[in-house]
């Protein structure tokens, strides 16, 4: 059974090589799958795709042509297919719903913590001899707000962890978790949350109807000099607004580990390249900025779980069974 892997990184290799098992053949390409590459694929059972491969109507009518059977996410998110027309061509979609939320909500607080106390400016000066303390100055999360947007595995994740510091935490969420409220975190309107937040972190998935939640219009309502974290997809912060909310200090802080435009940049070495992308430069200018290139994922336990999650799914669908109902998207 043939499986081929886009957006394939060397440890993608590395950890589905390990774990898949002698009768998989796997291929792997290092660029995402759209139109431009979707013909090179020839008798493949599944594919397995990332968060910048574009699962088009048009590539999956490709692929159902082609005889794929499978549409493997090796993520949880999945704004970037057509799941309509995946149904339509009767070709399987399944995910990885929840991937060691632990690692994402760390990489959400590691963020907070560097953007507060500006570790990563410290770490530089005093490499160069220069141990002043002057512009280092943070604040204390002791006491303060946490407005954390989505209360799934990683949001709750993450309220755990704010809990530790001594925080005040306000959720919000269409469906509140129970065993949230019974830990007295509040549940409260999405206006209600970004107003009365120190910090914003958003846990959300991307929809229709959240995109560019964080907006002209929200950036309003929140408190002046606001930190805002972003783990979760690009889409969900217009940047424009928000570089017009940092030049006010309307925002104090912004750390993301997604952009709206990434699928151009993250996951490559640009380092000897000329970025024309004019909106993350001027976004990167700002000192009150930190960005990380999508890896809140990135630990061992994350990739290996990914890696389980998605081999076995593959392979119950080749035996006719069905994944776990949270696994499947179509």
């Amino acid at each position: 059974m043939k499986i081929y892997f886009f957006s394939a990184k060397p440890y993608d290799r590395q950890f589905f090589d390990q774990q898949s098992p002698p009768d998989l053949e796997m291929v792997y390409f290092e660029t995402h799958l759209g139109p431009h590459i979707v013909n090179v694929i020839e008798d493949a059972f599944a594919v397995c795709v990332f968060v910048n491969d574009k699962l088009t109507a048009e590539v999956i009518e490709i692929l159902a042509a082609k005889g794929v059977k499978v549409i493997a996410l090796r993520c949880a998110g999945f704004n970037n297919v057509d799941l309509e027309a995946a149904r339509k061509f009767g070709i399987r979609v399944c995910r990885v719903p929840a991937y060691s939320p632990e690692a994402v909500a760390e990489h959400a607080v590691a963020l907070l913590l560097t953007l507060n106390r500006k570790t990563h400016k410290a770490y530089n000066r005093v490499r160069e001899q220069n141990f002043a303390l002057n512009g280092l100055l943070g604040f204390n999360l002791h006491g303060k707000t946490i407005g954390v947007v989505g209360t799934g595995k990683i949001g709750q994740a993450f309220c755990q962890i704010m809990r530790g510091f001594g925080c005040k935490i306000l959720a919000y969420d269409p469906y509140p978790h129970p065993e949230l409220l019974q830990q007295g975190i509040q549940y409260q309107s999405l206006p209600q949350v970004l107003a009365a937040a120190d910090v914003i972190s958003l846990h959300c998935p991307l929809t229709p109807e959240n995109h560019y939640l964080i907006n002209h219009e929200s950036l309003k309502i929140m408190k002046k000099g606001v930190f805002i974290i972003n783990t979760s997809r690009g889409g969900l912060i217009c940047t424009a607004d928000i570089i017009a909310a940092l030049k006010t200090q309307q925002v104090g802080g912004l750390a993301i580990d997604v952009y709206e435009q990434e699928e151009k940049l993250f996951f490559r070495d640009l380092s000897a390249s000329i970025i024309e992308d004019d909106t993350i430069q001027r976004l990167m200018s700002f000192p009150n900025v930190l960005v990380t290139a999508h890896q809140a994922f990135f630990t061992q336990e994350a990739l290996t779980q990914i890696t389980q999650v998605t081999l076995q799914s593959i392979s119950l669908f080749a035996k006719g069974e069905t994944p776990d109902q949270a696994v499947i998207l179509v």
